[in-house]
């Protein structure tokens, strides 16, 4: 029933409520009044148009959909998409002869696809990096990493759609741009009425304490009493899967948010991730928990100390252009990125019982760190000279 006509009919209804009229004249102004209602409300139901549609429109834009092509050749798909199809072979045709005059990037495979020209490069490299050639792999991952005219949401295809080992190899080119690391994911809530610090000593008393050497068992044990030593122990490799079972790799990424201001604590926290990613059944949960994307950024860092740290972690996580795994307390100094030079030589250097990693190959003491008082490690010290001498920048530094 229409709007119209059950205003009719309630207008009706209210005349006939009444005594019954004298004479027919006022029958026929409530007719006249019902008349000119009904013209007012069709006319207001022409002018306003509801689109019943408008949500589900809206909602489709929250989505991804992937329209299917028949696989009849025969079958007609109207005059527009002929001509778009035609336009784009004719494109590639033209790519494909730009491509055999300079160095030939496009895959013989990839020409059939339908997508927007302006794609093709985010695509192919992406098709290039999961082939099961090495060198293919290799080669995708530098051209990305050498890409620095996309825009932002193009890295984000990239950062969406990539493997682990394309990311891992990104992590590791030193001119990767950061915005192909996606942010970690969401941290899972506290437990209630706990804190991190007691979340990480039940990480540490769940432990094992069993077969291990007395020296070890000291520093765990005063890990637990004492909440500023609570990473002293985290360093235990035989630990690593207790810790990765039981939520560790999310625990130490809040307390490395936490004590962003703390560089020692932060890498500490490093120190743990690079020691569990000595452990080749790991490198999924570490790459899914997050870490990859923080390690880009710290590999980054102007503080030698920081990026040691990350180069250690990530060289340990990339098993497609690394062979070695770094123990705990060996750092490469250089190369800490990908490289396509060849390593002439290893050069090893071996600090002593009161030495550092780092601190023992200091040029000097900061003059400002004498005259003022003391500050953090990373501005006491000047820069580790073996990572600046360039008599061995071709050879390979720890």
């Amino acid at each position: 029933m229409s709007l119209a006509a059950y205003c009719v009919i309630c207008c009706r209804r209210i005349g006939t409520s009444t005594s019954p009229p004298k004479s027919g004249t006022h029958w026929r102004d409530i007719s006249k009044g019902s008349l000119f209602l009904t013209y007012e409300v069709l006319a207001l139901k022409k002018a306003v148009t509801l689109d019943t549609q408008v949500v589900e429109r809206e909602k489709m834009k929250s989505y991804i959909y992937v329209h299917t092509v028949s696989l009849d050749k025969g079958e007609n798909h109207g005059i527009a998409w002929q001509a778009r199809k035609e336009l784009h072979k004719a494109v590639r045709k033209v790519l494909a002869t730009s491509a055999k005059i300079l160095r030939n990037p496009f895959a013989d495979p990839f020409s059939t696809v339908d997508i927007e020209d302006h794609e093709c490069a985010v695509w192919l490299l992406l098709r290039k990096s999961k082939s099961d050639d090495k060198t293919t792999r290799l080669e995708a991952v530098r051209e990305m990493s050498e890409t620095h005219h996309w825009h932002d949401y193009q890295y984000r295809i990239i950062a969406q759609a990539c493997d682990p080992k394309t990311l891992i190899g990104l992590a590791r080119s030193e001119e990767s741009d950061l915005r192909f690391f996606l942010l970690p994911p969401p941290l899972p809530s506290l437990k209630e009425d706990s804190s991190t610090e007691e979340e990480l000593r039940q990480l540490l008393a769940s432990l094992p304490q069993t077969e291990l050497d007395e020296c070890i068992q000291y520093f765990t044990s005063l890990a637990l009493s004492e909440s500023s030593q609570s990473l002293a122990a985290q360093k235990i490799s035989t630990h690593c899967d207790k810790i990765e079972a039981n939520g560790g790799l999310q625990l130490l990424q809040r307390l490395y948010r936490l004590h962003k201001d703390c560089p020692k604590v932060q890498r500490n926290i490093m120190r743990v991730i690079g020691n569990m990613a000595l452990n080749e059944h790991l490198h999924s949960s570490i790459v899914r928990s997050g870490w990859v994307s923080i390690m880009a950024e710290a590999m980054k860092s102007p503080h030698i100390m920081e990026s040691s740290h990350a180069a250690r972690i990530l060289a340990n996580l990339d098993r497609e252009t690394v062979q070695e795994k770094y123990q705990d307390g060996v750092y490469v100094l250089h190369p800490q990125y990908r490289t396509s030079q060849p390593i002439k030589a290893d050069v090893l250097f071996i600090h002593g019982l009161m030495g550092a990693a780092f601190k023992t190959w200091r040029q000097q003491d900061s003059e400002q760190a004498v005259i003022e008082k003391p500050m953090e490690d990373e501005d006491r010290y000047t820069t580790c000279w073996p990572k600046k001498v360039h008599c061995i920048q071709k050879q390979r530094t720890s």
